[in-house]
């Protein structure tokens, strides 16, 4: 440890009364006082004067510790990692942070996503709108499909404004959670929904959880501060050994008188009623309660990085039906449109495939979007979204 060094200037307007001949440190062990005087009195003559004369006091001392059995090392110890369980604290709130900024971005991208299969239903319903009214002005459907298909006409719409009140929504809370408050800028977003093979092995997402998860290093750091406190504490058994000097200039007036000390100070606890002993037991108690926290969370991170690979594998399985029921459900729409242009198919027929088809769209991009999510939240378990 480096030495310190103390300055200290003083004036002040005193009384002068005589304490006898005796030397002693004040209370920081700084500066030596000279002997006191006994102005003259006679002896015997202890009586004492309110008059007051000034006194003058100016000098520096430095402390350099030599020997303590680890206590000022364990205290810096203890202090350093504090702030690194603090700091790993403030990266918790970061992950956080981060994955509730990617929960609300994806939410805008599947929001907009479904927006565009309500538009394109708007748009195909409109249509066999037209070719019911067509046919049924020809006299080769009955009028009941030009009302049906101006009823799912007018459902579709009601889906698309409810979609895009969804998007506002997404949008607002996407602010929101960016820290814009109520001013939004003019930002497109380019990104799509989509997804990639899962090639992560769970052996390698634990490790990385168990590495680089900020509320296991911070304990893991509130552990360690609470093993340099135990040395701290123990250090109260042994002497502490230091090594002082200082320099004063003291007076009534000028020139004043001057004064230098150096040596060695040794303390030394020799008894202090068992308290050593019961801070030493304290904080070893505090220290296996940590190092419980510890194995609590290790296995609650277990728990969910588990889950969240086991989710993000079922994500992937789910577009997968997704994509193939869709591709059956536009076959199907297709076949139905063939088949009521050509007279073999009723209105009925041909507007349960549009809706099955809609129903089916919309649900490709939950679940695209429920791959995204199930993707975040592996980085937020692993702390690997922290890394970028």
């Amino acid at each position: 440890m480096v030495p310190q060094v103390y300055g200290l200037s003083e004036y002040l307007r005193s009384t002068d009364n005589g304490i006898g001949d005796t030397t002693f440190y004040n209370l920081n062990g700084m500066l030596p006082r000279i002997p006191g005087r006994d102005h003259d009195l006679p002896s015997n003559d202890f009586s004492q004067s309110w008059s007051t004369s000034n006194n003058y006091l100016g000098g520096a001392a430095v402390s350099q510790y030599l020997l303590d059995f680890g206590r000022r090392r364990g205290f810096v110890a203890e202090r350093r990692f504090e702030a690194d369980a603090t700091a790993e604290q403030q990266q918790l709130v970061n992950l956080q942070l981060i994955f509730d900024v990617s929960q609300r971005y994806f939410n805008v991208l599947e929001t907009r996503q479904l927006v565009r299969v309500y538009v394109k239903a708007v748009e195909e319903r409109r249509y066999h709108l037209h070719e019911a009214e067509v046919k049924a002005n020809a006299g080769l459907r009955p009028q009941i499909d030009v009302y049906l298909t101006e009823a799912e006409v007018q459902r579709a719409q009601l889906h698309l404004v409810d979609a895009r009140n969804a998007e506002d929504d997404a949008v607002v809370a996407f602010d929101n959670a960016l820290g814009l408050g109520g001013s939004s800028p003019n930002y497109q977003l380019v990104d799509v929904l989509t997804y990639s093979p899962v090639t992560e092995q769970l052996g390698s997402l634990l490790g990385d959880a168990m590495r680089f998860r900020p509320d296991m290093k911070a304990l893991a750091d509130q552990a360690r501060a609470m093993g340099a406190r135990i040395t701290q504490y123990r250090s109260d058994y042994f002497p502490t050994v230091n090594g002082v000097a200082g320099y004063s200039a003291m007076g009534t007036g000028l020139p004043a008188v001057n004064n230098f000390d150096v040596g060695i100070v040794i303390s030394w606890p020799i008894f202090n009623s068992f308290l050593t002993t019961h801070q030493v037991a304290e904080a070893q108690f505090q220290q296996r309660a940590i190092q419980s926290q510890m194995e609590d969370l290790r296995q609650r991170i277990l728990l969910q990085v588990k889950t969240a690979f086991l989710d993000w594998q079922a994500s992937l399985q789910r577009i997968t039906r997704a994509e193939r029921t869709l591709a059956a459900s536009r076959a199907e729409l297709e076949l139905a449109e063939k088949r009521y242009a050509a007279g073999l198919a009723d209105i009925v027929e041909l507007e349960d495939a549009q809706r099955s088809y809609t129903a089916d769209d919309a649900a490709y991009t939950n679940a695209l979007y429920g791959f995204s999510i199930a993707k975040a939240a592996v980085d937020q378990a692993t702390a690997r979204s922290l890394s970028g």
